[in-house]
C-alpha cells in the first residue's frame, strides 16, 4: 500500500437493514467488490447505542440483534471512494474514517498501537508470542465473520471449522517495541497487513501513566478498554459492569468485543481452551464520542480500572455519519 493509509470503520447493529436487506451483508458485499486490502466484520458481545437499548449475548432474547462492526483498510484514494456507497447503506450507527502508517512508513510514533490482519488459517498464535518476546505490552486477537483476508472474501459459516476466516491482532506498547515486531513479523507469517497508529495509553492494571489529553478542533476520540473476561468488578465481569455504567450515565454509545487469544503485561499467551470452566480470552470495550463525552465516560472507565486492565485514547479525525 501507498504512505497514505486509511481506516474506514462502522458501528452499527446486527438487525439493521437497508432495502430489505442486512447492512452487514451489503458492507461485506461492497468491500470485496471493491477488492479492499483487508477488511473485517466482527460480532460484538455486548453494546449499546444512541437510543440506550442494551443489546448483549447473556439474554438469549436479544441475542440475534448483537452490535457489529465493520473494518476497511486500504490506501487513501480506496477508502474515499467506498464512502458514497456507505452512507448509501448505514442509515444510523456511526461512521468513521482514521489515518494510518503502513508498516515501513517511517519513523514510528509513541506509543504505537501495531494492527496485524491475517487469516484464521494463519499461525495467529505464533503471531501474539512474536509480539509478546518484542517487548508490546499486550496483544488480542480478534475472529471476524466475514471480510477479507489475502485478497479473498472469507466468510464464516455454520457447522463449518472456518479455518480462514479473518482475523486481525491489536497491539499496543512502545515504538521500539513496534519496530522490533515489525521487522521480524515477514518471519513468522507471510503477506500479513500491518498497520501503525498513534495512541495514548492512559492506564495499566490500575497504574495512571498519562492524563486524557485534549483533543483538535473538531474531532472525537476513541477510548478503550483491555482486559481478560476474568477480570471483575465486585461481582460483576469488568466489561458488564463498565457498558451497564455508561449506559446509566447516558453515554452515546459502547461496544464490546471478545477475543479468541491474547496476552498482557508479563502474563503469558492464554485464550479458550477445551473444557475449562472459566474462560480467560481477551475482551475491549469501546466508545467513540466527541471530547467532552468521552472525558464524562472517562471518569466511569478510570474507577473501573483502578486495578486491571489497559485503557487507551486515539484522535478520530473524520465522522461521516451522525448517529440516527
Amino acid at each position: 500500500m501507498s504512505e497514505a493509509v486509511l481506516k474506514l470503520t462502522v458501528y452499527f447493529g446486527e438487525s439493521d437493514r437497508v432495502g430489505g436487506r442486512l447492512v452487514s451483508d451489503g458492507l461485506c458485499d461492497l468491500f470485496e467488490r471493491r477488492e479492499v486490502r483487508a477488511a473485517l466484520l466482527l460480532r460484538g458481545v455486548e453494546g449499546f447505542g444512541a437510543k440506550q437499548l442494551l443489546h448483549t449475548d447473556r439474554f438469549l432474547t436479544l441475542s440475534e440483534d448483537l452490535p457489529l462492526v465493520a473494518l476497511a483498510v486500504d490506501d487513501e484514494a480506496a477508502i474515499r471512494s467506498l464512502a458514497p456507497d456507505v452512507e448509501r447503506l448505514v442509515r444510523g450507527g456511526l461512521v468513521t474514517v482514521e489515518r494510518l502508517r503502513p508498516a515501513g512508513g517511517g519513523e514510528l510514533p509513541e506509543p504505537a498501537k501495531l494492527t496485524v490482519h491475517l487469516g484464521r488459517d494463519d499461525p495467529y498464535v505464533a503471531v501474539v508470542e512474536h509480539l509478546r518476546r518484542a517487548g508490546l505490552a499486550g496483544a488480542s486477537v480478534l475472529l471476524g465473520v466475514d471480510g477479507m483476508a489475502h485478497g479473498r472474501r472469507r466468510r464464516a459459516r455454520f457447522l463449518s471449522r472456518n479455518e480462514s476466516v479473518p482475523l486481525l491482532i491489536v497491539s499496543v506498547g512502545s515504538a521500539a517495541a513496534a519496530a522490533r515486531a515489525l521487522e521480524g513479523l515477514p518471519d513468522v507469517v507471510a503477506d500479513a497487513v500491518a498497520t501503525i497508529e498513534r495512541v495514548e495509553i492512559l492506564k495499566r492494571d490500575g497504574a495512571r501513566l498519562a492524563e486524557l489529553p485534549s483533543a483538535p478542533a473538531g474531532t472525537w476520540q476513541k477510548l478503550t478498554v483491555y482486559a481478560g473476561e476474568q477480570a471483575r468488578h465486585r461481582r460483576r465481569p469488568l466489561h458488564v459492569e463498565l457498558v451497564r455504567r455508561l449506559r446509566a450515565a447516558h453515554a452515546s454509545g459502547a461496544t464490546t468485543l471478545r477475543g479468541v487469544w491474547g496476552f498482557s503485561g508479563d502474563h503469558a499467551p492464554h485464550g479458550d481452551r477445551l473444557l475449562a470452566v472459566h474462560r480467560r480470552v481477551p475482551v475491549l470495550t469501546t466508545v467513540v464520542d466527541d471530547p467532552d463525552r468521552v472525558r464524562s465516560a472517562y471518569r466511569i472507565v478510570d474507577e473501573l480500572t483502578d486495578e486491571t486492565g489497559l485503557v487507551t485514547v486515539e484522535t478520530v479525525p473524520t465522522v461521516l455519519l451522525p448517529r440516527a
